[in-house]
């Protein structure tokens, strides 16, 4: 089974129990939580660990997490090293992260730029993405600065990207320019 669909799976079902047990935020805040602890290299490699058995996984988890978490977190983090699927965790809690947006309407969108972009500009990004009804009502905006794009931006959202930097301009020139129009193309 794919990685993904592992994810999506296991996310799925801790979502709906969270929101079962009214739950849903005080889990989100621990998935969070655990989304920021499994960065840790070391964490991350001894999930992955064919090595450890699973009682020291468990061990570690629970001197890791518990008392900070949620009862129900925690359980779920056990019932995953049983069933040998912890070096899924990550992508599960990314994975739980991108279905509690769905389910709370909030569309992240990410906004790179060639210099820091003013509150006013991001305010008026925001208002017109609320008008092309394309978003969520909810948005959470994401800024990047890449100076390499010269000038201008990119905004990416669900599966669409719209490229207005002078960088994507220049390539669309050159490739214009590359082409000869007196050259019958077939």
């Amino acid at each position: 089974m794919s990685v993904l669909r592992i994810a999506t799976r296991y996310a799925k079902s801790l979502l709906d129990l969270a929101v079962e047990q009214n739950m849903l935020e005080a889990v989100h805040a621990d998935i969070q939580q655990l989304r920021t602890a499994t960065q840790n290299r070391d964490l991350n490699l001894m999930l992955k660990s064919p090595i450890l058995h699973s009682d020291k996984k468990n061990s570690v988890l629970k001197a890791l997490f518990e008392g900070k978490v949620q009862g129900l977190t925690m359980s779920y983090l056990q019932l995953l090293v049983t069933k040998g699927r912890e070096m899924y965790i990550p992508e599960i809690a990314e994975e739980f992260e991108n279905q509690y947006k769905v389910l709370k309407n909030i569309t992240t969108v990410k906004v790179t730029s060639a210099a820091p972009l003013s509150d006013e500009v991001l305010e008026t990004l925001k208002k017109k993405l609320l008008e092309s009804n394309a978003t969520f009502k909810n948005l959470e905006i994401e800024t990047k600065v890449n100076p390499g794009i010269i000038g201008g931006f990119i905004v990416e959202f669900d599966d669409k990207r719209y490229n207005a930097s002078v960088l994507n301009k220049l390539h669309e020139l050159k490739s214009a320019f590359n082409k000869n129009l007196y050259i019958k193309e077939f």
